[in-house]
């Protein structure tokens, strides 16, 4: 994968590697939150890779070594098979030989010549496995030819193996092809790409961050409200990626091992795995660790030894469980009828430059809480809603790229703006006359679950006072105090931009109505709590009411 374009909000910069000690060297203490923190080793697998020489050879010899390092420390782990691997009889005898009962045999959902070909259809790519979107992923084809590449693969996996594959992993896979995997074949969970920007033509921005969510039947990659509304099938999402850096800098900031700043960085590694285990999480916390087998062996192979390395120690003191894919859905499915809300907190900068990041995920929105230089401000917030029809849920995708996004209120990651002001949703004390000034921290933030699915974020005021976040699985609750504990008289000011995506349709006393890729939707506050109104410079401010308190009901979809 190629390294993303984007900029940190506000005032990005060039982001440089600090070489940082492992966090937790030892024997870790036992994390304090009663959520488990689930980790899946997944590995998928092509057979050829027209950019890599001998290909063939050089992807088997990764996949192979990747084997060992997990059968070494016992750790089960999934291993994806695209359709040229399966029927690739080297795989199969190393497979067959190689893996234990705990280990999984799965698919992975990209599309080769070969596939195409055996399902009756006609091979549109230049090569014999080609990532362009149209050729290379589900949803370049209709919803029969997508169903007719299910059975050609399904009818050829239970051949080899004699079972079906209990999950589908991809970097997208249509809704489509997800409900017929499920009905027909029973598969049990997903996976998809984190959320990124672009990066090799594919976009996948504003769903559910971390963790895993039961999609809609009509947008895989939106999560669902209800029920009737879901296919229940969770999608795990992939890669591991840094709350505070993954998409809003250059560069690749995940747990993936070939890349030498993150994941095949020992200090990285023990930063986001300390986070994964110490900080609330809500329902659960979850990573993606392993690395696809197109990057070869020796780009991986330091880190990744030492990453499935030290999830085995983890593992053994209880810290982590170590589980396929297949597992992880199964126990998804087990403990949630509809999608859970979780959280991921990175309260600490590894490059100690003083950031922290709180992402929280309901079936309703996501939000993004952020602190820069001594301020803190919403940096994104998506509603999500599972009557959106997504572009590709009848017919085929004609680009070469994939992009699929949900209702962005903001979205400093891939909105642009010029002016004064920086992106976001900016904490405002308001005076007398209504002219303002910044709400600044003093001291770290507090956070913590309340219940199973509320999470409070408390953050100390310069001057005295304090201001507070409960992030509810409908709506998002703030109220400030000053130092005599009297309410503070503040706004969120929200500056979307001169390239703001979403467009706002109307603002009233009552909230905030938008339009996003034909959508309509809204920010819409509770009667008599607060007040909207749109301010001269094109941006809106949302007040809090006489008690200081303000609340944004985002479960309306």
């Amino acid at each position: 994968m190629s390294a993303e374009k984007n900029h940190l909000c506000p005032g990005s910069g060039i982001i440089f590697f600090l070489a940082l000690p492992l966090v937790w060297a030892g024997v870790p203490q036992p994390a304090a939150a009663a959520e488990p923190r689930i980790v899946t080793i997944y590995n998928f697998v092509r057979d050829s890779d027209y950019r890599i020489p001998d290909s063939k050879a050089a992807l088997y010899e990764a996949t192979a070594q990747e084997l060992e390092v997990v059968k070494r420390v016992k750790a089960p782990a999934t291993f994806a098979l695209q359709y040229d691997a399966l029927m690739d009889t080297n795989y199969q005898n190393l497979f067959k030989a190689k893996l234990g009962a705990e280990d999984e045999i799965a698919a992975w959902w990209e599309i080769p010549e070969e596939l195409v070909e055996r399902a009756g259809l006609k091979w549109r790519g230049r090569h014999e496995w080609d990532p362009e979107a149209d050729v290379g992923f589900s949803p370049g084809y209709t919803p029969d030819e997508r169903r007719r590449l299910v059975d050609a693969y399904m009818a050829d996996f239970k051949g080899i193996f004699g079972y079906y594959p209990r999950t589908v992993g991809s970097w997208y896979i249509d809704e489509v092809t997800l409900e017929y995997m499920a009905r027909k074949y029973g598969i049990v969970a997903s996976c998809n790409c984190k959320d990124q920007i672009g990066t090799d033509f594919y976009t996948l921005w504003g769903g559910y961050w971390n963790q895993a969510y039961y999609p809609s039947r009509l947008d895989a990659y939106m999560p669902a409200q209800t029920k009737a509304g879901q296919i229940d099938v969770p999608i795990f999402r992939m890669l591991g990626s840094d709350p505070i850096y993954q998409g809003y800098s250059a560069g690749m900031w995940t747990l993936e091992p070939v890349y030498p700043a993150a994941g095949g960085s020992a200090g990285w590694v023990g930063w986001y795995l300390n986070n994964l285990i110490h900080e609330p999480c809500l329902a659960f916390g979850y990573a993606q660790a392993g690395q696809e087998n197109s990057f070869g062996w020796e780009a991986m192979k330091a880190g990744l030894t030492e990453q499935v390395s030290v999830l085995s120690k983890l593992a053994k003191a209880g810290e982590i469980q170590v589980e396929t894919l297949a597992q992880a859905g199964q126990w998804f499915r087990r403990y949630y009828s509809l999608t859970p809300p979780t959280a991921v907190v990175a309260l600490d900068d590894w490059k100690h430059e003083g950031r922290k990041a709180v992402w929280y995920d309901s079936r309703y929105y996501r939000v993004n809480v952020f602190w820069q230089n001594g301020v803190f401000f919403i940096r994104d917030l998506h509603c999500f809603d599972e009557s959106v029809v997504s572009p590709t849920h009848s017919t085929a995708l004609t680009n070469t790229s994939l992009a699929y996004e949900t209702l962005p209120v903001m979205d400093c990651a891939s909105w642009r703006g010029a002016g004064t002001k920086a992106l976001g949703m900016w904490p405002v004390l308001l005076d007398a006359d209504d002219t303002t000034s910044p709400m600044t921290a003093e001291g770290p933030p507090v956070v913590k679950e309340l219940d199973a699915k509320e999470l409070s974020i408390e953050q100390s005021l310069t001057g005295g006072g304090r201001f507070s976040i409960v992030c509810g699985e409908k709506s998002i609750t703030c109220a400030g105090v000053n130092g005599q504990g009297q309410p503070l008289h503040w706004a969120w000011d929200l500056v979307g931009g001169d390239g703001q995506k979403a467009v706002v349709r109307a603002v009233t006393v009552e909230g905030i109505k938008y339009k996003f890729a034909g959508t309509d939707y809204e920010l819409r506050l509770p009667p008599e709590s607060g007040s909207c109104r749109k301010m001269g410079n094109d941006e809106i401010r949302v007040s809090a009411d006489g008690s200081g308190k303000l609340v944004l009901n985002l479960g309306q979809h």
